[in-house]
């Protein structure tokens, strides 16, 4: 499904209302690679600008961020500590599902939620959500219906690129 392209005062309209932008992990906050080892997973990558685009979003624009990822990584869960991220989905094989349990339980509409994902298992939320990104190296069918498609890649700034285009869009009249 095609999303209809929008001016600058409809996108203006829509970030002023994002509440919780939600995000997935693997090829969005990481380079889609995981290091395992022996034990299993070892090593996954975060970029540091990614969290300071959490840190931005709640101080300037009161907006809450999340994860919701298909993936059991304790890694993650490290992550969204030291982000101070509460909103924390692991083992998520029903995004779609979970993203309604999130919205009843907070209070929010579909409109007030914004998301950014790069794979398949994206599709049915990135198509509800009143917000919806990719990075620039997410899977065709995923950019083909976004709002915003990052220049960046995953894991290297596309969270930060999407919580920039947001803010600015609510700081300008």
């Amino acid at each position: 499904m095609q999303r209809k392209a929008m001016n600058e005062q409809e996108y203006k309209l829509k970030a002023k209302k994002i509440k919780l932008l939600l995000t997935d992990v693997d090829g969005v906050l990481t380079d889609n690679g995981v290091y395992y080892g022996e034990s299993g997973e070892v090593l996954k990558r975060f970029s540091i600008r990614d969290g300071m685009g959490v840190e931005r979003l709640r101080k300037l624009c009161d907006i809450d961020t999340g994860i919701v990822t298909g993936e059991l990584s304790p890694s993650v869960t490290r992550r969204a500590e030291k982000l101070h991220i509460t909103q924390l989905h692991l083992g998520i094989k029903d995004k779609l599902g979970r993203l309604e349990e999130i919205l009843r339980a907070g209070g929010w509409s579909w409109e007030e939620l914004a998301f950014i994902g790069d794979d398949v298992n994206d599709l049915e939320v990135l198509q509800r959500v009143g917000l919806s990104a990719c990075p620039g190296d997410a899977m065709a069918a995923v950019r083909g219906i976004v709002q915003y498609r990052c220049v960046a890649l995953g894991g290297h700034g596309a969270f930060r690129e999407f919580a920039e285009w947001i803010i600015s869009l609510r700081s300008e009249p």
